[in-house]
């Protein structure tokens, strides 16, 4: 108790809020790292979701490649890109191992989401002349939408919680206060900061969460 009382005092203090190693400061951090990487992870999974989706084909061997690439830990990524060329070029390493981390949960869910589509439907819109680009756009996509969200909420949580890793190769966000309580050997910052990071991705998800029960129907999954 007198740990948890520590960290407390310490999240309650108003100097360890301000200045460049204060929270809001590495809340701005985290949640531009957060942001930036759930961006590209986006940028990379879904088209490539979203066409195996609609052909139908090659689907169920990318989302296998990309959910085996989940055994390997986050940090070993960061460890091995450290020691390439990357390695020289800033927050690229762990933008990277982040990506490649965000990647799995994007493309199983959007592909999922794209097959289980009713065919039905898909049928009678290419008996309506449809060409296979205003399939995917009107059709497939907006049916398979909510699991594309799911997918999407899913990786910006694990990013949120993930990207504490940048702290460790110097880099910015909530990990630098868990970081620097471990190396004071200062229990309740470790705590406070642990803290920290649940409570953003709490927040997160509570974010996605009122765009399902708030959001259009297609979005809530209502058709």
């Amino acid at each position: 108790m007198n740990t948890l009382a520590a960290a407390w005092s310490w999240l309650t203090s108003a100097s360890n809020w301000s200045g460049s190693g204060g929270v809001w400061n590495r809340l701005g951090e985290h949640l531009f790292l957060t942001v930036v990487c759930l961006v590209i992870s986006c940028a990379i999974a879904l088209p490539v979701a979203l066409v195996l989706g609609h052909l139908g084909r090659g689907g169920a061997l990318a989302v296998n490649i990309s959910n085996a690439g989940r055994a390997v830990p986050t940090f070993a990524v960061l460890v091995l890109l450290l020691l390439t060329p990357i390695g020289t070029h800033g927050q690229w390493p762990t933008i990277i191992a982040l990506v490649l981390f965000a990647i799995p949960p994007l493309l199983t869910n959007a592909y999922v989401g794209m097959r289980g589509v009713d065919r039905d439907v898909v049928q009678a819109a290419r008996g309506m002349g449809m060409t296979g680009g205003q399939l995917l756009r009107r059709v497939e996509v907006p049916l398979a939408l909510p699991l594309i969200l799911t997918g999407v909420r899913i990786a910006a949580v694990q990013l949120v919680a993930t990207a504490t890793i940048a702290a460790l190769v110097g880099g910015g966000g909530l990990g630098r206060i868990i970081t620097a309580g471990f190396n004071l050997a200062d229990t309740p910052q470790v705590v406070a900061g642990a803290v920290l990071v649940a409570v953003f991705a709490l927040l997160v998800e509570g974010v996605f969460e009122l765009v399902r029960l708030l959001g259009p129907r297609w979005v809530r999954g209502g058709g």
